[in-house]
C-alpha cells in the first residue's frame, strides 16, 4: 500500500515504507522458523515469500533466494549464493553458487563459485565444484565435475569424471550443438569435446585431447601431437633466455 502511494506521488512518512518491508521480512522469517528452517540472521539473507524450504535447512548470511523456489530438507545455502526459480533436492549444499531456472538433485555439492544456468538438470550425488559452469545440460547421478570446466548443451550420463579444464565446444559461430557422454566415461584434464560429438559409456579420453569424432563404448581416445624435444636448443638458439 505504501509503495503504491509513493508511485502516486502522495506524501507519506519517510520511515513507513521501511517499516512495512521490515514487517514483511519478519513474517517470512517467522514462518520459516516455524517450519524448522534456520536463517542465520533476519537481515543477512533475502528470501522470496514464494520460496518453499524444507525442515533442517540452513540459510546463511548473503544468500539470495528469489522467485518460486523449492529447497528441500537439510540443505545448506551459504555465502553469496543466488538461487532463482529453481528446485533444490534434499541434503544439497550450495556455497557461493548461482543457480537459475534449473533442477538440482539430492545430496549435490555446488560451488564455491559455480554457475548453473537455465535449462539444466543435475542428478543426485553430483559434484559441481569451483568455477564450473553448466548450461542447458542434463547431468546424470554420481557425476563429478570438480573444477574449471564448462558443460554446455550436453547430455551426460551417470558416474562420469570430468578432469580439470574440460570444455564442451558447443558453438560453431552460427548454431549450438550437443555433446552426448555415456555412463562412467573418464575425461582427462584439458580436453575439448567439439560438438556434435558422442563419447560412449566407459570410454577413456587422454588428457590434452581435442575430440571431434565419436568414441565407441569402452574405447580409449588420444588426440594430441606427439611431443618433440630438441636438446640444448635454448642454449644454442636462444642464449638470452637463459637466466644466470
Amino acid at each position: 500500500i505504501e509503495k503504491t502511494r509513493v508511485l502516486r506521488g502522495e506524501k507519506i512518512n519517510p520511515g513507513s515504507f521501511g517499516r512495512v518491508q521490515a514487517m514483511r521480512k519478519s513474517a517470512i522469517y517467522a514462518a520459516l522458523c516455524k517450519e524448522g528452517v534456520y536463517v542465520e540472521s533476519i537481515d543477512g539473507a533475502c528470501i522470496s515469500p514464494l520460496a518453499k524450504i524444507g525442515a533442517g535447512s540452513f540459510i546463511g548470511n548473503g544468500a539470495h533466494i528469489s522467485g518460486k523456489c523449492r529447497i528441500g530438507k537439510n540443505c545448506r545455502i551459504l555465502g553469496a549464493s543466488r538461487i532463482s526459480r529453481s528446485d533444490i533436492g534434499d541434503g544439497t549444499s550450495v556455497i557461493s553458487g548461482v543457480i537459475t531456472d534449473s533442477v538440482i538433485g539430492k545430496n549435490v555439492s555446488v560451488g564455491p563459485f559455480a554457475y548453473v544456468r537455465p535449462g539444466s538438470s543435475v542428478g543426485d550425488n553430483v559434484k559441481v565444484g569451483d568455477f564450473v559452469e553448466i548450461k542447458n545440460s542434463v547431468i546424470g547421478s554420481g557425476t563429478k565435475i570438480s573444477h574449471l570446466t564448462y558443460v554446455g548443451d550436453s547430455d551426460v550420463g551417470g558416474g562420469v569424471n570430468f578432469g580439470c579444464g574440460t570444455v564442451t565446444v558447443n558453438y560453431d559461430g552460427i548454431k549450438k550443438h550437443r555433446t552426448v557422454i555415456g555412463d562412467y566415461a573418464f575425461i582427462g584434464c584439458n580436453t575439448n569435446l567439439v560438438a556434435p560429438v558422442e563419447v560412449g559409456e566407459n570410454a577413456f579420453i587422454a588428457a590434452g585431447s581435442t575430440i571431434t569424432d565419436r568414441i565407441p563404448p569402452k574405447s580409449f581416445a588420444i588426440a594430441r601431437q606427439r611431443q618433440t624435444t630438441k636438446e640444448n636448443y635454448v642454449a644454442e638458439k636462444m642464449p638470452d633466455m637463459i637466466k644466470k
